[in-house]
């Protein structure tokens, strides 16, 4: 990356080095850690187009300022420009970045090789992609620890024990030595923060660090998150979208639109007088926890019952079965016609083991799903085809489920073909358009490929592919989890005015509560395999009976 701004070096680049290193973790009186002021990006190739125009804020210490706002907003490159960290294709045209007495854009990059990590360290939004799949999660904190400190190999790991201590790892003096794909998201976003904190830094940047967390850990995350600023005296860059986790965990709040910040707030002040329109607009796009719906119950048009899925767990040389993992051990529920049943649970529960088992692509245990009072995990797989126009899946990631090298419209089109629609290639072309314009895109869309769209628009794509075999069951496996609260909104609306037209049903699988009123009529919640309470919404939101219920519900992100 290049920094094209002029600005005067200090005299002396070693002291300026030292300055910007120095660690200092007193109580303060919120005294400024991190300034940011009039930071201007552009694309290189588009130098009239800004992506982030004059923005300015301060971070200080032992507080968290949240930096929220949609995809596309500037909020990451906002971060990754605090790093130095912009890809060749941007460059920063103008403002300053500085540490007290330290301005950022004055070192050479050796210098801020000292500051990334030692000084100033990032929590990434993905923990499985930004750690490495071939070295153990306690290698890796050491490679931090090696490269800033002068501590040796059994001083390196001992600290990192510490680290998993302080974060809250389970038996960290075994986890050290594993890999990150041994461990569960949560855990791999606490290894991700011990990563961050093994230098003790003064600033923290947490880019979306609990989106595609269960509800329960991204509560443990964000209090971790919290304790740690006070604890630490850090001062934190909390990047988010999420504005339920802004009122319980921010301090401050500026509010990024279209790469300028709009509105900087106290948060109580802010959640409860918002200057600016579109702030407004993010805070109300949180689904309404207080409104449910109801439906009369139609007969049953699937049913699962008794529905176990058990894995087999291989050791030894001969790899003989040892035991089994019981992933669905005994659930039973049922779906009426144009009706909505949440099963939501934490991951691994079995939600997504069992919308695969009624797609008929993953192989039952024992028990039985009917579909229209046919027994369908019995068929073979040409016996299956038929039905493959009845029930359709929308998936989390609609990006990876999507070919790169295929138009829209071939997309949408494929499965008309491969299932056998009897149209001809005009009248699929009439109805890939329409499907188009019934979630709210452009025909002349079908000509482009999926990198094109925004994470919102590729959503609306897979629910057109979904609906262009016409049929009755859609399983929606995560579909609105990592999209922004606006957009998310949005797609629950085009899910639910489906419904209302096309009469069709949903299997909604899904981690996140606070959408449930909004979008179900019966809810199922699932621990461990097994389906712990169901029965209507409101019932179960309001009354739960189960323990495990409770705990969920008082996990949800709330802006009240």
């Amino acid at each position: 990356m290049s920094v094209t701004i002029t600005e005067a070096r200090s005299s002396s680049p070693t002291q300026g080095a030292t300055s910007a290193i120095t660690m200092n973790h007193q109580p303060s009186d919120k005294t400024l850690a991190l300034s940011v002021s009039n930071l201007n990006v552009r694309l290189n190739h588009k130098p009239h187009t800004p992506i982030l125009k004059d923005v300015s804020f301060d971070l200080k210490k032992g507080e968290v300022y949240a930096l929220v706002g949609e995809s596309g907003s500037g909020k990451s490159i906002t971060s990754l420009s605090i790093l130095r960290l912009l890809p060749d294709a941007l460059t920063i045209t103008k403002g300053k970045i500085s540490l007290p007495e330290t301005n950022l854009f004055a070192l050479t990059e050796q210098e801020m090789g000292n500051v990334r990590g030692k000084k100033i360290a990032m929590i990434f939004q993905d923990a499985l992609t930004a750690l490495n799949p071939v070295q153990t999660v306690g290698a890796q904190i050491a490679e931090t620890l090696k490269i800033h400190t002068s501590l040796n190999s059994s001083e390196i790991r001992h600290r990192t024990v510490e680290l998993f201590h302080e974060v809250g790892l389970p038996d960290p003096e075994k986890r050290v030595d594993w890999y990150p794909h041994q461990m569960s998201g949560g855990q791999q976003q606490r290894v991700m923060i011990a990563m961050a904190l093994a230098c003790e830094p003064d600033i923290l940047l947490a880019d979306e660090p609990t989106t595609a967390l269960d509800v329960t850990i991204q509560k443990q995350i964000l209090e971790l998150i919290k304790q740690l600023t006070i604890s630490r005296q850090l001062a934190v860059l909390l990047i988010t979208h999420d504005m339920g986790v802004v009122r319980q965990t921010a301090d401050r709040v500026g509010v990024m639109y279209k790469g300028e910040i709009i509105e900087q707030n106290d948060c109580v002040a802010f959640f409860e007088n918002p200057k600016e329109a579109y702030s407004r607009q993010l805070i109300d796009s949180l689904p309404d926890m207080d409104e449910y719906r109801s439906l009369e119950r139609e007969a049953p048009l699937l049913k699962v019952e008794n529905l176990q899925i058990h894995f087999p767990v291989r050791k030894g040389l001969l790899q003989r079965v040892h035991s089994h993992t019981k992933a669905v051990d005994g659930i039973s529920f049922s779906i009426g016609k144009g009706e909505t049943l949440a099963l939501v649970g934490e991951s691994g529960c079995g939600k997504s083991t069992t919308g695969r088992a009624i797609l008929n692509l993953e192989k039952a245990t024992a028990g039985d799903i009917w579909y229209n009072n046919l027994c369908i995990n019995k068929l073979t797989r040409k016996e299956m085809l038929p039905l493959r126009k009845k029930i359709q899946v929308i998936f989390q990631n609609p990006f990876s489920s999507m070919n790169p090298r295929m138009t829209v419209g071939d997309i949408i089109e494929e499965g008309m073909v491969s299932l056998g629609l009897e149209q001809t290639k005009e009248e699929r072309i009439q109805r890939i358009e329409s499907l188009l314009t019934r979630v709210k895109l452009e025909p002349e869309h079908r000509h482009r490929y999926p990198h094109e769209f925004s994470g919102g628009q590729r959503q609306r794509i897979a629910i057109a592919r979904a609906l262009a075999v016409e049929p009755d069951l859609i399983i929606c496996d995560e579909p609105t989890s990592a999209l922004d609260v606006s957009i998310r909104a949005e797609v629950l609306d085009l899910l639910l005015e489906l419904q209302r037209e096309l009469h069709v049903s949903y299997l909604f699988i899904t981690h996140d509560l606070s959408i449930i009123p909004h979008i179900a009529h019966r809810v199922a919640v699932m621990q461990g395999g097994k389906i712990v309470e169901q029965g209507e919404t409101e019932q179960v939101l309001t009354q739960p009976k189960h323990e495990y219920t409770k705990v969920l519900l008082e996990a949800v992100p709330s802006v009240h």
